[in-house]
């Protein structure tokens, strides 16, 4: 753009400390590989180019293993495994993180017989760890996908599950805490179910659902109130985005300001106690923070997110990560890993160069995946660009 100082990759190699990068990737039997290397000389911009299907997506949701959770599909560790392959498969990385050289490893061993396939293993430097909770101590990773473009105008749910993944790329035992209220939830909902069921148990389910209930809430609020400080602190960088206001939609966040965390664990059990009924004919627990939403605003034009048009609404959540990576950095001291899948295809060159200056501020390693080539023309130099090609990586 006309005016606009570029960054270059000394910018990079100034911030390279202060960003975790992955120095060689290497994925076995996984998805569409049945085995490839990619290797790195530098944090800064990574371009995925190729034909549509040729693979991609597969290598940076390989890179989303490397962090807590299920990965940028969310799939099933079977779902994974190359489909010529053996049934297992293996993702490793060595990175240079947050407490330095690392290498980190995850997959799952091919079945024996008719055994189903075997559970998840991770590992750091060869050592099995117990989960991948332990990776987000070396490096943290935050994602867009285009699977994320219809966020706004969907259910709820989709903005809770948004909203749990930036919380847990701040805080690594979140997804712990979600996984058990969604347990609470079942099992109280299967004792509601039961005729005559022991008002003991129920309470004891519900003493156990509002302590978690609460943790949970206030996560997620405490990540809400830095992410909204950070948005407002850039309300004046990369104008092309419109700025965005969130909140949390629902009673106990709302109290959670004011109110003792105790105070609201007793109001919740409570409001479970109440609802038995209610509950039991609906067949599930209709009030807590299982139900409570992420409002995000079009701040310029005073719009809910989900009235803006197509365009806006990917410039917001665009605004939305750019904010979270920058909060990541401010609060580890090391910016995190971006995955962009298919990101720059349907923005305008302005955004599409504005997006790029970005994140050459951020100073993360960003992989970039798009078929266009010529989409990439205003970051090529800055970054390293690689040709995906019949599951084959090599230099464009």
């Amino acid at each position: 753009m006309a005016g606009r100082d570029k960054p270059d990759h000394d910018d990079y190699k100034r911030s390279a400390m202060t960003a975790a990068f992955i120095r060689r990737l290497s994925v076995n039997n996984f998805r569409s590989y049945h085995a490839a290397q990619v290797r790195l000389d530098r944090a800064g911009p990574v371009v995925l180019t190729g034909a549509n299907g040729a693979g991609k997506t597969n290598l940076i949701e390989a890179i989303s293993l490397l962090a807590p959770g299920r990965g940028l599909h969310r799939a099933t560790m079977d779902e994974l495994a190359f489909t010529e392959g053996d049934g297992g498969w293996a993702v490793s990385a060595e990175i240079e993180g947050m407490l330095g050289l690392a290498t980190l490893g995850t997959g799952i061993d091919p079945p024996v017989g008719e055994e189903q396939a075997s559970a998840r293993r991770c590992r750091i430097d060869r050592e099995a760890v117990s989960s991948a909770t332990a990776f987000a101590d070396h490096l943290r990773v935050v994602w867009l996908t285009p699977a994320m473009d219809p966020l706004f105008n969907g259910p709820a749910a989709e903005r809770r599950r948004f909203l749990d993944r930036l919380v847990l790329a701040v805080d690594a035992q979140h997804a712990s805490r979600v996984s058990a209220l969604e347990r609470s939830l079942r099992s109280r909902n299967r004792l509601l179910e039961t005729p005559n069921s022991d008002p003991h148990w129920l309470d004891a389910i519900e003493h156990e659902t509002a302590e978690v209930a609460v943790a949970v809430a206030a996560a997620r609020a405490e990540t809400v109130n830095r992410l909204s400080a950070a948005l407002g602190a850039a309300r004046g960088v990369a104008p092309e985005f419109p700025v965005a206001e969130i909140a949390l939609d629902g009673w106990m966040e709302k109290m959670l300001p004011a109110h003792p965390a105790l105070e609201i664990e007793d109001r919740y059990r409570a409001l479970l106690k109440e609802s038995r009924g209610r509950d039991a004919a609906a067949g599930r627990t209709l009030d807590g923070p299982h139900r409570s939403d992420l409002v995000v605003t079009h701040a310029g034009k005073g719009i809910p997110a989900a009235e803006a048009s197509t365009g806006e609404q990917k410039a917001l959540l665009i605004r939305l990560v750019l904010a979270h990576a920058g909060l990541i950095k401010d609060m580890t001291g090391f910016a995190p890993l971006l995955l962009l899948d298919e990101v720059v295809a349907h923005l305008d060159p302005a955004r599409r160069a504005a997006l790029y200056d970005a994140l050459t501020a951020l100073g993360a390693q960003v992989w970039m995946t798009g078929a266009d080539p010529a989409a990439f023309g205003d970051i090529v130099g800055r970054a390293q660009v690689l040709l995906v090609r019949g599951s084959n990586v090599e230099p464009a």
